[in-house]
């Protein structure tokens, strides 16, 4: 029956709060109230009373499907039901329950009738179906505990009612009705039954509704549709669209999808298994966690002050964390100087590039900060020119997995007593320190160097520094190659000529392209209790090789072909090593020279050639350089058998083949590519481009590679972050532009070879952005109480401000719901 549109008013709220009376008198034994319909609007009568068993339903679980309509009924409404129907007579016992169907309003204002379902399943078409008493029934149902399912045109349903709005999440964009496209689901949620059972990439067809306002963030997102595998038309939501989705809604939970648009989606097994797993939370046969993505749940708070006048007492120049078992957080300063204090950059002066690497120890127990300790280190240049600053200093941080026992602290750095001043080169350090347990201080005697190694400090950039273990306790050391592009107008860093006292510092291939050097790199070695290191099988070489009359490798790599690997993390889960570097400088690509700036991130499963200087992102190449003239290019590099012909390289010629990477990025976009001709050479032509991964712009770029959260289901910790996020990598950036800042799924049976990530979701306003939020992203790393802690930089270079300062992120959404204890069958095992 069509009727009349009505707009929703306060009195229509307070028709709902009457009903909601009526339901608390009943279960205080009192009288019932009444709903009165507001006075001039149209309502089949002047009183109703509602007594909603709360929750409705029970052990005897029933379903009401509702399948009105304002316009004649669709066809899928008989393939729906039929396929509800189905779904309820089987499965296991405990999960099974009735179907009833009607298109009769009347049963909203029927108290006795509507507590007997479980959940109502909304099959409704377009237009206004319910008067203001029935939408006061459904309101006083939901308020009660009970569960909304609603599919697909339900969308458009009650166009007129905020609360229903509310009820479904979001409204479909104006416009015809879409045709059936083709189209693949990206099932972002591992874990709710409507989706677990799902592929990770779900392809299928259905008319794909487009959303006025994106939900995301106050809805929980379960499935998105990528729209570049079909034609979204007219009021496309890019990147992010939300197919299917989930809240808890007025006291009761509500369940959305914007599939279902044909008949025969109802005959697909797993759309059905999508319907069951939907009705299984709505009915309360089965928790889930519908909370997990939704903004409002988390709170950043900054946990450190501002440094008092001239001090470091709260932070250094921030540069990396790490969280102890007993939850203590400790994070580092590279080394710039308070603002105030002159920085030396004259290598005549004995002090030039002189700073102090800061340790400090955040406790939460006290919500105190301690300095620990400090290093003298080389680095303290400030800015300027790649031949003036410099990024060496205190670069990284570990503790030892036998922390908690024997204090033992992990530091990787660049001293500035080991400077050469004459030839402009330093050694790198990977040194133990003991932290003395009674005093909360290092003990600077202690140190235990395990590994040192040279490096050329006349140029600037790209130091590395990050350090993570294994299951096994092998310890990971990410190292920077420090060279600068700016003599390769900011393509591959393959220029051999610039050289000080014979030391290149533009040539990429003496360092991340060399068996034989260990800049440029990710190595692998176990630390031994003595602070000796053995190197563990597995690496990329043993240091054995014969290859080539031998003496040309370095068995501590297990990664080469990276340029700045400041963030590196181990998921000790799987023992996938996730890294992120930074790219060279060169905003366009280039028809002669190659891509443009590609900051990259890698889900590493083996030891590797990651490919730079030679090739990036997807094994795109760069071109060699002539010599004596390297302005004039030589040949395009073969990814799949690169050679290391630089006259700067003391290692092997003939280097491993170039392993894909998972993302990366530029200023044009994420996951660049491009046509390639017969020799599989990209044509690196702007208009050609194709962008595979849409939720990813760069611009003034640099990575800064995140954690993979574990849920630890055993701990009692009231903020940690929900299972939903169990499994996933964060990826972000320095900058929090069009920048990264996401969680990502990559597919098990293609991550390591260069697949893509399958699924990604914005984390920009959980760990906020903006001036008053977290805008320079230098680290992040989750604690023991499932908290995550974020390094912001803060707001000039090489040096810390007023806005450096470490951040503490945590959930307060509680737990899945609804509570066990009322669910309709204590069986249903939960």
């Amino acid at each position: 029956m069509h009727r009349a549109p009505h707009h929703r008013s306060k009195s229509r709220r307070g028709a709902a709060a009457l009903a909601v009376g009526a339901l608390a008198a009943s279960l205080l034994g009192g009288t019932a109230a009444t709903a009165e319909p507001n006075p001039g609007e149209p309502g089949p009568g002047s009183r109703t009373t509602l007594s909603i068993p709360s929750p409705p339903g029970g052990a005897d679980v029933r379903v009401l499907v509702f399948h009105a309509s304002a316009a004649p009924e669709s066809p899928t409404v008989d393939a729906g039901i039929a396929a509800i129907e189905a779904i309820g007579r089987s499965g296991p016992d405990a999960q099974r329950f009735r179907t009833d169907a009607t298109d009769d309003a009347a049963v909203f204002t029927e108290a006795r009738r509507l507590g007997r379902y479980n959940a109502v399943v909304f099959l409704t078409g377009a237009g206004d179906v319910l008067d203001p008493e029935q939408e006061a029934g459904l309101e006083a149902y939901m308020e009660a505990g009970g569960g909304f399912l609603g599919v697909h045109d339900a969308a458009r349903t009650e166009p007129y009612s905020d609360w229903f709005t509310g009820l479904v999440g979001a409204r479909p964009a104006p416009g015809a009705a879409p045709a059936v496209q083709r189209a693949t689901v990206e099932v972002g949620d591992r874990r709710h039954p409507a989706t677990e059972k799902l592929p990770l990439t779900w392809k299928r067809p259905d008319r794909w509704l487009n959303w006025a306002v994106n939900p995301s963030g106050t809805v929980h997102t379960v499935a998105r549709v990528r729209e570049s595998t079909y034609k979204p038309g007219s009021g496309a939501n890019g990147w992010d669209h939300p197919v299917s989705w989930c809240r808890d809604y007025d006291g009761g939970r509500s369940f959305y999808t914007g599939m279902g648009g044909t008949a025969d989606s109802f005959a697909e097994t797993d759309f059905r298994d999508h319907l069951r797993g939907a009705l299984l939370w709505t009915t309360r046969l089965s928790r889930a966690d519908c909370k997990a993505t939704i903004d409002t749940n988390y709170t950043a708070e900054r946990v450190t002050r501002p440094n008092q006048p001239g001090q470091n007492d709260q932070i250094g120049e921030p540069h990396g964390l790490v969280a102890a078992p007993d939850g203590r957080v400790l994070y580092i300063g590279r080394g710039g100087a308070d603002s105030s204090r002159p920085v030396v950059t004259d290598w005549n002066d004995p002090d030039v590039g002189k700073g102090r690497g800061e340790v400090h120890v955040y406790d939460p127990r006290t919500k105190q900060v301690r300095l620990a300790g400090a290093l003298t280190v080389f680095g303290n240049k400030g800015g300027g020119d790649e031949l003036t600053k410099n990024e060496e200093g205190l670069l990284g941080i570990e503790l030892d997995p036998g922390f908690l026992t024997n204090g033992w602290v992990y530091l990787h750095y660049t001293p500035h007593a080991r400077i050469n001043r004459d030839t402009r080169t330093a050694e790198r350090y990977v040194s133990r320190f003991t932290l003395d347990a009674a005093t909360g201080t290092l003990d600077m005697a202690s140190e235990k160097v395990l590994l040192k190694w040279p490096v050329q400090i006349h140029s600037c950039c790209h130091a590395g520094g990050g350090m993570a273990w294994d299951s096994e306790e092998n310890l990971y050391i990410a190292t920077g190659d420090n060279n600068s592009s700016g003599f390769s107008s900011g393509y591959s860093g393959n220029n051999p000529e610039p050289d000080f006292k014979g030391v290149s510092f533009a040539d990429a291939r003496r360092t991340s392209g060399n068996t034989n050097n260990l800049n440029g790199k990710i190595l692998r070695i176990h630390p031994e209790d003595d602070g000796t290191y053995t190197i563990p099988e597995g690496n990329l070489f043993t240091g054995r090789e014969p290859d080539e009359g031998g003496g040309k490798t370095r068995g501590e790599i297990y990664v080469m072909g990276v340029r700045n690997p400041a963030r590196i993390f181990v998921d000790k889960q799987t023992d996938v090593l996730y890294a992120g570097w930074v790219g060279p400088d060169a905003g366009e690509p280039s028809t002669t020279w190659g891509p443009a700036k590609y900051d990259t991130f890698a889900a590493i499963t083996k030891a590797g050639n990651h490919g730079w200087p030679y090739c990036m992102g997807n094994n795109q190449p760069y071109r060699d350089r002539n010599l004596p003239d390297p302005g004039k290019p030589l040949g395009w590099y073969d990814c799949a058998h690169p050679k290391n012909e630089s006259p700067n390289n003391d290692g092997l010629v003939n280097l491993p083949p170039v392993t894909p990477n998972t993302i990366w990025y530029s200023p044009q976009g994420g996951g660049v590519d491009y046509p390639r001709d017969a020799n599989g050479v990209p044509s690196y032509k702007p208009a050609e481009q194709k962008l595979l991964l849409p939720w990813l712009k760069g611009g003034g770029q640099a990575t800064m590679n995140g954690p993979v959260y574990r849920f630890d289901a055993a701990s009692d910790s009231t903020v940690k972050w929900p299972a939903y996020w169990d499994g996933k990598w964060f990826v972000g950036d320095f900058y929090d532009g069009d920048q990264p800042r996401h969680a990502v799924l990559t597919d098990p049976r293609t991550v390591g070879k260069g697949g893509l990530p399958v699924h990604a979701e914005s984390l920009k306003k959980i760990i906020p952005v903006g001036a008053k939020g977290i805008r320079n992203l230098m680290d992040w790393k989750f604690a023991p109480d499932g908290s995550l802690y974020v390094l912001d930089y803060g707001r000039g270079f090489f040096t810390s401000d007023s806005a450096s300062a470490l951040w503490r992120v945590t959930y307060q959404g509680g737990e899945p719901t609804p509570a066990a204890g009322a669910l309709a069958r204590k069986a249903a095992g939960q």
